[in-house]
């Protein structure tokens, strides 16, 4: 019987990077050595890995996923993360992007209600961990056997990926889920707001604008958007626009100035200074491919 490590390296077929599967919205990785602590954005998805292990940071929260634990992401979330791999041990894992309308229907199928301790919490951070019991485990195999097939694929990987959102649903995160999907909560207000953003970055920020979309006093927004994403709306602006801009440089061939311009910033000095401050290497080193401490 194939495990989610054999056929990981069987799919997983670029090392150092994240491949494409038959599927849209599924990605393998792999790294086979470690890679020290950088910036990445994450899409709201389920993170399972197989092999090795990440170490994400998001402001003063640490979080481990690995063999026995996955992650799980709400919304876009910029997070500082580091790899731990060898050679005979590598990174080895799957990236499934979640649709929300999914699990939305399913948590009426399943006739969902938060706890009441859950209801009471106010907010929740958008990402975490959750152990990767048998079930989910045996659903994450289910897939990838699948998706070495094209017939398999079109007609199996739907299904099997409603199965993947369901043992989410039933695992720890599922209060985060359910908020993000569900009522008029804080997280759902919140999470509503990030939407806007993540898709209108390159736009002047007015945060009090955001906030009444929110429904909220600029300062409860401030408040409840802190605790989300552990970052302020503007640092959160900040990190996205920069992250875009280095997909820019590196798939798009953009020159900096132009990648500045194209993510919403007016002086390319101050985007060159805040690249070099949040990547540790310039946009010109970027694109020589010279990578500085």
């Amino acid at each position: 019987m194939s495990t989610m490590v054999e056929l990981l390296s069987e799919l997983a077929t670029v090392d150092g990077g994240a491949v494409e599967s038959k599927y849209a919205g599924v990605r393998f990785f792999k790294e086979s050595r470690h890679v020290r602590c950088r910036p990445l954005l994450y899409n709201p998805g389920i993170c399972i890995v197989a092999s090795g292990y990440k170490v994400g940071h998001v402001g003063d929260v640490s979080f481990r996923y690995d063999a026995n634990n996955y992650l799980v992401t709400s919304v876009v979330m910029p997070v500082e993360c580091e790899s731990f791999a060898t050679e005979s041990e590598p990174l080895l894992g799957l990236y499934i992007d979640i649709d929300i309308a999914q699990p939305n229907l399913m948590i009426s199928q399943m006739g969902m209600r938060l706890d009441d301790d859950l209801a009471e919490e106010e907010t929740l951070l958008a990402m975490g961990p959750s152990m990767l019991d048998d079930d989910m485990r045996d659903a994450a195999v289910k897939l990838l056997k699948a998706l070495r097939s094209d017939r398999e694929t079109r007609i199996l990987v739907p299904g099997l990926i409603k199965e993947i959102y369901y043992r989410a649903l039933c695992g720890s995160q599922a209060s985060m889920l359910y908020s993000l999907v569900r009522g008029s909560s804080v997280f759902t207000q919140v999470a509503q707001v990030l939407s806007i953003m993540e898709e209108n970055f390159s736009d002047k920020i007015d945060v009090q604008l955001l906030a009444t979309k929110a429904n909220m006093s600029i300062s409860s927004f401030h408040k409840a958007f802190k605790e989300i994403t552990a970052d302020s709306p503007l640092q959160y602006l900040k990190k996205i626009r920069l992250t875009r801009a280095k997909d820019l440089i590196i798939q798009k061939r953009m020159t900096a100035c132009l990648a500045a311009t194209e993510v919403g910033y007016e002086s390319p000095s101050q985007f060159s200074r805040e690249f070099k401050r949040y990547f540790g290497q310039s946009p010109a080193d970027l694109k020589r491919g010279i990578h500085t401490a």
